[in-house]
């Protein structure tokens, strides 16, 4: 296939057969393999993906269990190594080819499958080109800009969770010296619901299960989660839990085939013999924004059984013990849980009270259950709520701190739990910024500093003049795309330390640089040698990443190396010798041993296989609250799931929408136009509908529509020209993939106390496209592609 007919491929929709994983991912892994251009030695760096000595996987930040093998890596992992380690390359020569101007007409999947960036641009506005220019002269530019800035937070410092441990840290130091919180980062835009929701709950922002724990689990719920594109490792325990007998219950609007069956590609005889297994027992499918009001009536169910075995003198359902010894807030709570009426359960979750009573019989069932969520979970406005409740259910049963039951937020980038651990966060508490100013003796900034939607705020105002990205692709991450594009255009200097071309370096300030980094499969070498970095995984565990390949030029240099350069070049030697630090990580690594709990002996620690454990309080059962226990949480279920914004228009949706990832997708990534669970194939303005809304609104699938998203700000916001297609989604609801529906959701409209964008629920309306349909010969394959 030739690169001009790769952007051209045949459009198809209709219906999937089979299981998750099986032939049609190894002929993906094959396809983006040899599609990489670099076929031969990307071989070797599959076989050291997530082995000891090897690097750690770019994708998600699912772990890895003990046992080693030749092959630890899943479809998308090697979609995301074959992707990052291509030998196509972006240099001067490329953009002498090509204007910004012209670059902004392509999509974002032409734009990263251009290759890698190779050496330090600089955006020159008369030729409207990106130019050559030196590391120092970059250095030199940025610096004249931090420092001439009125106050250190006119600045804003995006992290992306692909970056590593050592350049986060170095990241906020520099940035902290320089005299700014402002951090806004890709955890604003997907879990930080999670962190705020568990941090108060249970004294820690993160996760408290293990790998292990999902070998003992009696049951494990999923919610709001499509493991089957976004984690396909995580298919794997999931189907072994049904096999030993455990239950595997999920709750998802949309019925997703890595939740219903997987045939494991590493499995010979199940490849050979075409078998799958199940990798659920029950699936429920709530309405998009009720799995508070469903976890609420599961806990309601729960009471009523406790009290008659009360009445009976019988031993009843809560964990007594663990309650009176580890919580407090419980009465106030079940009170709350009493006065719930059923028919607000109802009419939110879209369940049934036998629905939601058949789910709550599973889990009082079992003795140890893990509870799982994602960003069906966190993007609506009242997630903190959700996941508190969530919590809620677990302390009734005593399912933290014991083995095979816990909570676990399932994090979607590498490292993005690793940014946060090393102090990535526009909030950090007191006693990390004491330890800061005690070891490096400086003021630290005590004044919070902009997320991710108050930068945006801040740059469409004029307040904040520049923005640097340690990775990422801030253009396309965030919501309200034209406000957003608006806003990084708006500054003095935008700054993208990044591996490949992407929207965000066409949507650029005044002044703008590109610096080349090395990823994950690069060999990263310093004065001190190769030099391997650090991540954290989902389940808390701390593990070395080694790259592999030959970087494809001289001129790419790792990110600590540039953050350095970045730092030196605006601070002089203050507070530290940055030059002298990245000459071996080994000295990052010390300096966070003696800033962050949980590294003492860092270094050492790394020679294990696997890594090692970071710790959790919470899992030990010991509490980091102000009371010092885990507290129930007693909030009412939203009066309505509609926002005041919407309900001040007087109209109904025609639809309510959630934004969502393709197959061959990963955050703003696109691999490829193939969403194979889902049976499309060639396109991605696309909406699925159920065939029933489609008629009721008037419309025939195949025919092309424009989405209107509905807020009460005098601001339209559409998105034109996307194909109905008939899919099994609940009535009302539709689906449709980001970034591409990103300029629906308004930057105001987020979460409570998270401020997450609420991309899991947007109400929108359907207005006839005057572009033609795209399928006009496969009307009935449209039409029954549903069922």
């Amino acid at each position: 296939m030739s690169r001009h007919d790769r952007f051209k491929p045949a459009t198809r929709y209709q219906p999937y057969a089979g299981a998750a994983g099986g032939w049609g991912a190894l002929r993906s892994v094959t396809g983006h393999w040899l599609g990489s251009d670099n076929a031969l030695k990307n071989i070797r760096a599959l076989l050291k993906t997530n082995q000891h000595g090897g690097f750690d996987c770019p994708g998600c930040a699912w772990g890895e269990s003990a046992e080693t093998g030749p092959i630890k890596f899943c479809e998308n992992g090697a979609k995301a190594v074959n992707w990052e380690a291509t030998k196509r390359r972006v240099d001067a020569s490329f953009f002498a080819r090509h204007s910004v101007s012209q670059l902004r007409g392509q999509s974002d999947y032409w734009l990263e499958y251009q290759g890698r960036l190779t050496e330090p641009l600089r955006y020159d506005s008369a030729s409207d080109r990106y130019r050559p220019i030196g590391w120092d002269e970059a250095f030199a530019l940025i610096a004249e800009h931090l420092n001439r800035l009125e106050s250190p937070n006119q600045a804003e410092f995006y992290t992306s969770g692909r970056a590593s441990n050592e350049a986060a840290y170095l990241y906020q130091l520099f940035v902290r010296a320089f005299g700014s919180n402002n951090f806004p980062d890709c955890s604003n835009l997907c879990h930080e619901a999670s962190g705020v929701a568990l941090g108060q709950s249970i004294g820690v922002g993160k996760g408290t299960v293990s790998f292990e724990d999902f070998e003992h689990a009696d049951a494990i719920f999923v919610l709001g989660q499509n493991p089957g594109t976004n984690h396909p490792r995580m298919l794997e325990p999931l189907r072994e839990a049904v096999q030993r007998g455990a239950r595997v219950v999920v709750f998802n609007p949309l019925k997703e085939r890595g939740l219903e069956r997987f045939q494991h590609p590493q499995n010979p005889l199940e490849m050979l013999s075409n078998r799958d297994r199940a990798t659920s027992t029950a699936y429920f499918r709530p309405n998009l924004g009720g799995d508070m009001a469903l976890v609420r009536g599961m806990a309601k169910f729960l009471w009523q059984w406790e009290r008659e075995a009360q009445a009976a003198q019988q031993p009843g359902l809560f964990d007594h013990a663990f309650i009176a010894q580890h919580t407090h807030g419980l009465d106030a709570y079940l009170t709350l849980v009493e006065a719930t009426p059923w028919q607000q359960i109802e009419s939110q979750s879209g369940l049934s009270r036998n629905d939601i009573e058949q789910a709550a019989r599973l889990y009082a069932d079992a003795e140890r259950v893990i509870i799982c969520w994602a960003m069906g979970i966190t993007q609506h406005q009242h997630s903190v709520a959700t996941i508190q409740e969530i919590t809620n259910l677990a302390l009734l049963r005593g399912n933290i701190g014991k083995p095979g039951a816990g909570l676990c937020p399932v994090r979607g980038h590498s490292n993005v739990q690793g940014d946060r651990t090393m102090g990535i966060n526009e909030r950090p508490t007191q006693a990390f910024l004491d330890t800061l100013e005690k070891q490096f003796g400086f003021a630290v900034p005590r004044q919070p500093g902009d997320n991710a939607v108050a930068a945006i705020n801040a740059m469409l105002t004029g307040e904040a003049r520049v923005f640097i990205a340690l990775g990422g692709n801030f253009a396309q991450a965030t919501p309200d795309s034209a406000r957003t594009h608006q806003a990084l255009q708006n500054c003095e200097l935008t700054v993208q330390i990044s591996t490949k071309l992407n929207r965000s370096h066409l949507t650029c300030g005044r002044e703008a640089l590109i610096l080349p980094c090395l990823g994950r499969t690069d060999i990263d070498r310093q004065a001190g040698g190769p030099q391997a970095v650090t991540v954290e995984d989902s389940f808390s565990m701390v593990h070395a990443s080694h790259g592999q390949l030959e970087p494809l030029s001289p001129l790419m240099r790792s990110e600590p190396a540039i953050v350095a350069g970045i730092a030196a070049a605006t601070l002089g030697a203050h507070p530290v010798d940055w030059a002298w630090l990245v000459e071996d990580y080994a000295r990052v690594r010390q300096l966070i041993a003696a800033t962050i709990p949980g590294f003492a002996d860092f270094e050492q620690k790394l020679s294990a296989p696997g890594g090692f454990y970071l710790g959790n309080a919470a899992s030990q059962r010991q509490w980091n609250t102000p009371e010092g226990k885990a507290a129930f949480s007693a909030h009412a279920l939203p009066e309505e799931l509609l926002p005041q914004q919407v309900r001040n228009l007087g109209v109904t949706p025609d639809l309510i929408l959630q934004s969502l990832r393709s197959h061959d997708q990963y955050n703003t990534t696109i691999y490829g136009l193939e969403d194979r669970y889902r049976g499309v194939k060639g396109m991605r303005d696309v909406i699925f509908v159920n065939l029933q809304d489609i008629q009721r609104l008037g419309y025939e699938p195949g025919q092309k529509v424009d989405l209107v998203s509905l807020w009460d700000d005098g601001i339209e916001r559409r998105v034109t020209g996307m194909t109905l297609l008939a899919y099994d989604t609940p009535l009302g609801q539709a689906a449709a993939y980001y970034p591409e529906t990103n300029p629906l959701v308004p930057l105001e409209s987020y979460g409570e106390r998270s401020h997450t964008p609420t991309s899991k629920f947007i109400a929108i309306r359907l207005e006839k496209s005057l572009e033609s349909s795209l399928l006009p010969s496969e009307p009935s394959r449209l039409a029954t592609a549903q069922s």
